[in-house]
């Protein structure tokens, strides 16, 4: 006999019954009901069908009492933290503890499109779209468990749906604007040293900042065959917790040809390094692998002293990419030196930089082909039929 889902037999006394599950109360304990004494596996299933649909209507009324906070709390961070690696739940957990506070006070079933609608009204008065997109699709994901756990029949904020998503131009630093920051150390000065090796080499790599922070000299940096090799990245929380992690993709995994002028600076550094405080890791002053808030600063200082704007940490990539555009590299080079999954990532990101390169391509086809007319070929004529019907028409 076929089994049946939520429909079972009695051994003792040979009669059917079925479970209906119905999710968790407001205490997180699971939510079931029996009906037993069956004759035929058929009759449990047609009442257990009868069942869940009287119960679809009512469910709400019964299972969705729990406040949105203990859920949040209880069953979907503690999810999500077993769905993502550490880096991504530390770096979101704080943003959602903080915009989801606007539904803490509420109960999961008054969650509704038009409290939702507000929420995103509010967000866009001080956050980017993408920032906002990301937000929401976190919301949409906490309900989406809700609903599986039986505690709301509909997910509010997928029929609101997410905000418009609207590309922003990625922030950089021209050449010029490289020359001028890091013309402003003073590498006389150890920690000045480091600083201008840290931004030096994010600048000229593109590397995230966790793969650069993961760099160990005896196993990433070949000095003599000039390569650089990204296997790997760092998750960093303080100085006390920190520890490697599988890089972002497949595709960062990468060996990275480095320039005569990089290899002459790692040379340098990894000599001073020693001298001064020892360390394994290729970006580090004081044993420990750096840390984004040093960047931070050293950005935040150079910048003003070479009179130039402030980027992101990130934005070193920016400019890395920007610059290889400006050599005129293909997509296909920078996409593999970047570490990024597809073509598309690469030109969606970059694509505003291309225009002039555009230019630049019609400027070399100008005067390649070179076109000589031999009036001399003997060959049938050919002309036009519609001029030829109108010559006769005249």
């Amino acid at each position: 006999m076929p089994k049946i889902s939520n429909v079972y037999q009695d051994k003792n006394n040979g009669k059917w019954y079925f479970v209906a599950s119905l999710g968790y109360d407001e205490k997180g304990k699971r939510v079931q009901h029996w009906e037993r004494g069956f004759s035929t596996q058929r009759e449990a299933k047609r009442a257990y069908d009868e069942y869940m649909n009287n119960y679809s209507r009512t469910s709400i009324k019964k299972n969705s009492t729990m406040a949105f906070k203990e859920f949040y709390e209880t069953y979907f961070k503690p999810d999500y933290k077993l769905s993502v690696s550490d880096r991504t739940f530390e770096n979101r957990v704080s943003s959602m503890d903080y915009h989801f506070s606007f539904f803490f006070n509420k109960k999961l079933k008054d969650i509704s499109p038009p409290m939702i609608k507000k929420w995103q009204n509010n967000l866009s008065e001080k956050y980017s779209s993408s920032y906002i997109r990301n937000i929401h699709g976190l919301l949409q994901k906490s309900l989406d468990l809700a609903k599986t756990l039986g505690l709301i029949q509909k997910n509010s904020a997928k029929t609101v749906g997410n905000v418009k998503k609207i590309k922003k131009k990625v922030d950089f630093w021209t050449k010029d604007e490289f020359e001028k920051f890091i013309s402003t150390f003073n590498t006389d000065d150890y920690y000045e040293h480091f600083a201008f090796m840290t931004i030096w080499l994010l600048f000229m790599t593109g590397l995230r900042f966790g793969e650069a922070q993961a760099l160990e000299w005896d196993s990433d940096i070949d000095l003599n065959e000039k390569t650089l090799s990204v296997s790997k990245s760092m998750y960093y929380k303080n100085t006390k917790e920190f520890y490697i992690t599988e890089p972002k993709t497949k595709a960062s995994n990468r060996l990275i040809a480095l320039d005569d002028d990089t290899i002459e600076f790692l040379i340098k550094w990894k000599k001073r390094q020693l001298d001064v405080f020892p360390s394994k890791y290729v970006l580090s002053y004081n044993g420990l692998p750096t840390n984004k808030s040093s960047t931070f600063h050293i950005i935040e200082q150079h910048s003003n002293l070479a009179n130039v704007h402030k980027i992101k940490t990130h934005a070193l990539r920016h400019s890395h990419a920007s610059l290889l555009i400006s050599l005129g590299e293909n997509a296909l080079v920078i996409r593999d030196r970047l570490g990024h999954e597809d073509i598309q990532t690469t030109l969606g990101t970059y694509d505003h930089l291309y225009p002039n390169m555009n230019r630049e391509v019609a400027k070399r086809l100008s005067n390649t082909i070179h076109v000589k007319f031999n009036g001399r070929l003997d060959r049938k004529r050919a002309s036009n039929q519609y001029l030829k019907r109108n010559s006769k028409e005249s």
